[in-house]
């Protein structure tokens, strides 16, 4: 007798949906999925005889399901998804897909957040904690939090910066308290979770939207109190494959200052893009000698290759840093002619 969907588990309806999809599709899911979860489907892909036709309905639909509840919890939180799945699929049917979408997911902690303005938000929270402030930003988009850290005072600003680099250090205790104490203030917040936020790569994308003032404040604040992570916060702050953000004349400049091994090595670890991007802007003799080198140097160390990288992005920094180039961060960096 033939099983259901119902029947089978998270892992195994994963597989059966990757195999309706088809190989093409499924190798592009593939890419933004971590390791042990692609050697998990795979195995279990493996292990997959046959899927009926009812079947491979059945999973694609509760997928659908799925994917348009997410889209509207996203949108208006729980009570929105409900009202429009009750017009969509019928009552007794939303009931299920919201009773199997909140089992496995919570609705992350601030969704009303990301729905105010940040001006408003900042009259809300300024005389708040700073490990408060750091926790909300992290939870807002990076522009919004970029908007509300500029308006904060710059005694408060390096601070909530490290606290959001540092809040995977945080202990969940310190979270949970925090998070009591918010619940009892903002009663929208219904549904609590605890994934990690913040990090690095979390201050780094606001520091990215942030204008450069506040960003140099934070930055030379954070290399007196925590030169480390100033250090790893500068590294990820500007990578190499960012030169694709500059303008012909940027770039021109830039490749001035640069010494030529030190670019040789680190276009050898580059992108097509950005090889492209740098010998447009080379004379044809250096780009033919950069391209000779490249060839003749054989394999180079990833080491290597991220040294010279960074020194490039050195190079950069410095050059915005007395104005001789412009980085678009957006929101107000254009360029007028």
């Amino acid at each position: 007798m033939a099983r259901n969907a119902q029947e089978y588990n998270g892992v195994q309806k994963a597989a059966i949906l990757l195999i309706a999809l088809g190989p093409e599709r499924s190798s592009d899911l593939f890419k933004h999925l971590k390791e042990d979860e692609i050697e998990e489907l795979t195995l279990e892909i493996a292990n997959t005889r046959s899927v009926s036709p009812q079947l491979k309905e059945e999973v694609l639909n509760e997928f659908y399901e799925i994917c348009l509840a997410q889209q509207y919890i996203a949108e208006g939180g729980i009570n929105y998804a409900k009202e429009l799945l009750d017009k969509a699929l019928g009552n007794d049917k939303a009931q299920e897909v919201i009773t199997r979408l909140t089992a496995s997911l919570q609705v992350r902690p601030f969704e009303f957040v990301r729905k105010t303005d940040p001006s408003q938000l900042l009259n809300f929270i300024q005389d708040e904690h700073p490990q408060t402030i750091a926790m909300i930003l992290s939870y807002m988009t990076s522009v919004q939090a970029a908007t509300v850290l500029s308006a904060l005072s710059q005694e408060k600003q390096a601070d909530v910066a490290k606290r959001i680099a540092m809040m995977d250090r945080t202990s969940p205790d310190v979270i949970k308290e925090v998070e009591r104490v918010l619940e009892r203030k903002l009663s929208s917040l219904v549904n609590q979770d605890y994934t990690i936020v913040g990090g690095v790569d979390a201050i780094v994308n606001i520091l990215n939207t942030v204008d450069r003032s506040t960003e140099k404040h934070i930055m030379e604040s954070l290399e007196i109190e925590e030169p480390e992570l100033a250090d790893e916060i500068r590294k990820k702050m500007f990578v190499f494959e960012d030169i694709l953000l500059l303008d012909d004349r940027a770039i021109q400049r830039v490749l001035r200052d640069v010494d030529n091994s030190d670019l040789s090595i680190a276009l050898k670890g580059a992108n097509e893009e950005v090889q492209n991007v740098v010998f447009k802007n080379l004379s044809k003799r250096l780009s033919a000698m950069i391209k000779e080198d490249m060839e003749f140097m054989g394999p180079v160390r990833m080491k290597d290759v991220e040294e010279a990288q960074q020194k490039i992005v050195g190079v950069i920094r410095k050059l915005e840093d007395v104005g001789d180039i412009v980085i678009s961060r957006g929101g107000g960096d254009e360029i007028v002619v």
